[in-house]
């Protein structure tokens, strides 16, 4: 029986297709006058003919038009090799809301944290957000193209980039205003805040952001050297920083034992703990046994850098490191070094 009229469907859930062409091959639809397109709850059909968006469909069944007249269209395909002379397509976009869709910060985000530690601070965070096709027509001209079928995942990477770059701006922003641990505090708002920027980002290509939420928001956990691998911390900050958690763990285990530090955020009373922790030693008068070659009455005159490296609780490499930079003053004797304990009292102070 000859083919008269075609009935155009797409019954697949789209759970992860924004948009599925009819034909979905590489030919071109010849849909005759008459031929009906059923869309579904949830669903946006788009008709295109000779490459134009003409008109779109919501659910229901319609009746498309075309210039492919049954049987008249048979006799003028020959001039065209068999081809339809008026090519059309139907294209079927999910109208749904996509959401929880994760995003997070893979490296963290810097902001300036006046006053406290280092002046800056490292920001992790994570959460979710939903997005929803706006304008069909605007979305398949702009991102779909000629594709046969498009899915989520083609696109969410661009969107979550929007969406850091937004949550970066407002950071950065915000950090004028409030101080870090009263950023932590306001999630709502500031979900809020960069949905509402993020808006004009999404609706340029078609579609709407439904929500931003964010989840959690803290410092990163980042070591001092992960730090300074990071270009985050001088070579002196970064020896004082050890020299601090050498003093803290000596302070809170009379038994000894250096870490370093750790997990706070670049900035999150780092700063306030070394402060407190030289301040006391030196008031007390009573100096740390140190671990390495210093005397056990106290810090000698002059010593080796070793001997520095073991009052101070670091490695001599670090100690090295210092007295490269300039930051630690030593006297050069052949290949030796000696360092007077005036230099490492300066060393502490500055």
């Amino acid at each position: 029986m000859a083919r008269i009229f075609d009935v155009i469907e797409y019954a697949n859930e789209m759970t992860d297709e924004i948009v599925h062409r009819f034909p979905d091959d590489t030919t071109v639809g010849d849909y005759r006058i008459g031929s009906n397109v059923i869309v579904r709850d949830g669903q946006t059909a788009v008709f295109f003919r000779d490459g134009q968006a003409l008109d779109m469909f919501g659910p229901g069944r319609h009746v498309i038009a075309t210039a492919n007249i049954p049987k008249l269209i048979d006799f003028i395909g020959k001039a065209f090799n068999d081809r339809t002379p008026f090519p059309c397509e139907v294209y079927f976009v999910s109208m749904k809301e996509f959401a929880n869709r994760k995003w997070g910060t893979p490296q963290p985000i810097i902001v300036r944290n006046p006053g406290m530690g280092l002046g800056v601070a490292l920001l992790q965070g994570f959460g979710t957000y939903s997005f929803q096709v706006k304008d069909p027509q605007q979305f398949i001209i702009q991102i779909v193209g000629k594709q046969a079928a498009f899915k989520i995942d083609e696109i969410e990477e661009r969107l979550r980039t929007i969406l850091l770059s937004k949550l970066q701006d407002t950071l950065g922003e915000w950090a004028a205003k409030y101080a870090v641990p009263e950023m932590i505090g306001k999630t709502i708002e500031l979900g809020g805040y960069v949905r509402s920027i993020g808006e004009e980002d999404f609706n340029a290509v078609g579609l709407t952001l439904k929500s931003f939420y964010v989840g959690n928001l803290k410092p990163s956990e980042k070591s001092a050297e992960e730090l300074r691998a990071m270009g985050m911390l001088d070579m002196a900050t970064y020896t004082q920083l050890q020299a601090a958690d050498a003093m803290r763990d000596a302070a809170s285990n009379p038994s000894g034992g250096a870490g370093l530090t750790a997990g706070i955020g670049a900035g999150m009373g780092i700063g306030n703990l070394m402060g407190q922790a030289l301040q006391g030693g030196m008031q007390s008068g009573q100096p740390q046994k140190p671990s390495g070659g210093a005397p056990s009455g106290g810090m000698p005159d002059v010593m080796t850098p070793a001997e520095a490296a073991g009052f101070l609780r670091v490695s001599e490499e670090d100690v090295m490191a210092a007295i490269n930079d300039g930051s630690l003053k030593a006297k050069k004797l052949g290949n030796a070094y000696r360092i007077s304990k005036e230099s490492v009292d300066e060393f502490l102070k500055s």
